[in-house]
C-alpha cells in the first residue's frame, strides 16, 4: 500500500470533470472546471477526494500526518498531460532531411528517394530489441520532464513481421517498465515497402491476412492505423486495412488528409475510427461527418510547425462540433520534439485555438483519442493519481510564455516522480 499524497493549496487546479462519457465539443473545451486554492487527495494510486483545500483538509484531518503533502501554492495543477499520438519506438534520427527542407525539398520528394520513412525503417530494422528500448526510455523521461504521463506509441517503422513486432514487444516492455504508461497501436500501413511499390495491393494483403491477425492474437495492440495519402494508401485500400482491424478487435485510427485533400476524414467517419490526426487538408464535409460521428481530430501542430506548412484549421473544427486534441506526433522525421506544452502553445498560435481549449485538448479530450477517458485526463475521484504541477499560477500563462518548460512536479499512479523538474 503506498503512502497518501495530498497536493495542497493550488493557485488554480484544473478539475475538468464530468466528461468521462463523451469528449468536450465547442464550448465544452472552455469549460476548465477550476478550483482557486484547490487541493487533491490521492491513496494507493487512485483520486480519493477533489476540491478546495479547506475542505479536503478538514475531511482528512486525522490523517494528515500520514500523507505525503505537495505544496501546490501559487501554481497551476492539472490532470496529468497525455499524448495520443507518437512515433516514440524508432532508431536513428534524419537531421539531414532537415537541411534539404530547408533547401526546398518536400516532405514527399524526400520520401520517394528513398529517405522519410524508409530512412527510419532501414535503421529501426538494423536496431537490437535493446537499443530500441533504451532510446525510446530516454525519450520517455523527456516526456515526463514535461508533464506527459500517457503515451500512444505506434509501430509502422518495419512493414515486415519481424520489425513490426520487435517495435511492439519494445513499447510492451516500456509500459511495464517506465512509469508513464504507454498505449499501443499496430501502424504496418505507414507507407509501402519499396518491394511492393509496383504491387502495393499485395502488402495490404499481406497486412489483412498475416500481420493483424498476429498482431491481434499477441495481444499487442489496441488500436490499427494507417497513413491514408496520396502515393501511400488509397482511401479504398485504407478501409480494407481498418475493416480487417475492427474483425480481429482493433480500433481503426488513421493518419489522415495531411498533405493533399484525400477524403481521410470522411473515411474515419465512415468506419467509425476513434480519432483521424493530422487533418491539415480535411474538407469541411468531413469535419462535419467527424463531428457528427463523435470522431476525435488529433491535431499535430508540431509537425506542420516543423515542415513549414499550414497548419490545421482548429478553430474551425472546434466551431463545427469536431472534439479536438493535441499531440507532439514525436517522430524522427517530421516532429522531433517531446514539449507537449510547447504543442500547445503552437495550437494557441497556429490553429486560432484559446488557452483553455488546448488544455482539454491536451488532457480529457486526449484521454477519449486513445479509449482511457475513464482512467485518465481529468482529477475525480475514481480516476488514476496523475497529476502535473506547473511552476506558474495560471493555466493562461502556460501557452503565454511559450517554448519553456514550467513543469516543476508530476504524480503518477499516486507517486510522485519528478520533483523540482528532476527525475525521482
Amino acid at each position: 500500500m503506498s503512502k497518501a499524497v495530498f497536493i495542497r493549496n493550488a493557485a488554480q487546479l484544473v478539475t475538468l470533470q464530468g466528461s468521462s462519457d463523451a469528449p468536450r465539443v465547442k464550448s465544452e473545451m472552455s469549460e476548465l472546471g477550476i478550483i482557486e486554492n484547490g487541493s487533491v487527495w490521492i491513496e494507493d494510486g487512485v483520486i480519493q477526494a477533489v476540491g478546495p483545500d479547506a475542505e479536503l483538509a478538514a475531511k482528512y484531518e486525522g490523517r494528515l500526518s500520514e500523507a505525503e503533502v505537495v505544496d501546490a501554492a501559487g501554481k497551476l495543477v492539472t490532470p496529468g498531460l497525455v499524448d495520443p499520438h507518437t512515433h516514440i519506438v524508432h532508431a536513428g534520427s534524419r537531421e539531414n532531411e532537415f537541411n534539404m527542407r530547408l533547401q526546398g525539398a518536400t516532405y514527399m520528394e524526400i520520401m520517394n528517394a528513398g529517405g522519410g520513412i524508409h530512412a527510419t525503417t532501414r535503421a529501426t530494422k538494423a536496431a537490437t530489441h535493446e537499443e530500441l528500448f533504451e532510446q525510446s526510455y530516454g525519450r520517455l523521461n523527456h516526456f515526463l520532464r514535461h508533464g506527459v504521463t500517457t503515451v500512444e506509441a505506434k509501430s509502422g517503422y518495419g512493414m515486415d513481421w519481424e520489425t513490426e513486432l520487435k517495435q511492439l514487444e519494445v513499447a510492451k516492455q516500456l509500459n511495464e517498465s517506465h512509469v508513464i504508461d504507454i498505449v499501443s497501436t499496430f501502424m504496418g500501413a505507414h507507407a509501402v515497402p519499396k518491394e511492393y511499390k509496383e504491387r502495393p495491393d499485395e502488402f495490404v494483403q499481406l497486412l489483412v491476412e498475416e500481420m493483424i491477425p498476429k498482431v491481434a492474437e499477441l495481444g499487442l495492440a489496441e488500436f490499427n492505423d494507417v497513413f491514408c495519402e496520396k502515393g501511400v494508401f488509397t482511401p479504398e485500400q485504407s478501409r480494407v486495412i481498418l475493416e480487417a482491424g475492427k474483425r480481429h478487435g482493433l480500433i481503426p485510427k488513421i493518419h489522415a488528409d495531411e498533405i493533399e485533400p484525400y477524403e481521410g476524414a470522411e473515411l474515419a467517419a465512415e468506419v467509425g475510427a476513434i480519432s483521424a490526426d493530422h487533418l491539415l487538408k480535411a474538407s469541411e464535409k468531413g469535419m462535419k461527418a467527424m463531428a457528427e460521428k463523435g470522431v476525435v481530430g488529433v491535431l499535430l501542430p508540431g509537425t506542420a510547425y516543423f515542415l513549414m506548412a499550414e497548419s490545421a484549421n482548429g478553430r474551425k473544427m472546434i466551431d463545427l462540433g469536431v472534439p479536438v486534441a493535441l499531440s507532439t506526433d514525436c517522430n524522427p522525421g517530421s516532429s522531433p520534439t517531446v514539449s507537449l506544452p510547447f504543442i500547445m502553445s503552437l495550437g494557441c498560435l497556429k490553429m486560432g485555438m484559446t488557452p483553455a481549449e488546448v488544455i482539454t485538448a491536451a488532457t480529457i479530450n486526449a484521454a477519449h483519442a486513445i479509449n482511457r477517458e475513464r482512467e485518465i485526463g481529468s482529477l475525480e475521484v475514481g480516476k488514476k493519481g496523475d497529476v502535473t504541477i506547473f511552476n506558474i499560477e495560471n493555466y493562461m500563462k502556460l501557452q503565454y510564455s511559450y517554448g519553456v518548460n514550467h513543469t516543476d512536479t508530476v504524480v503518477k499512479n499516486g507517486q510522485v516522480v519528478l520533483r523540482g523538474g528532476q527525475l525521482v
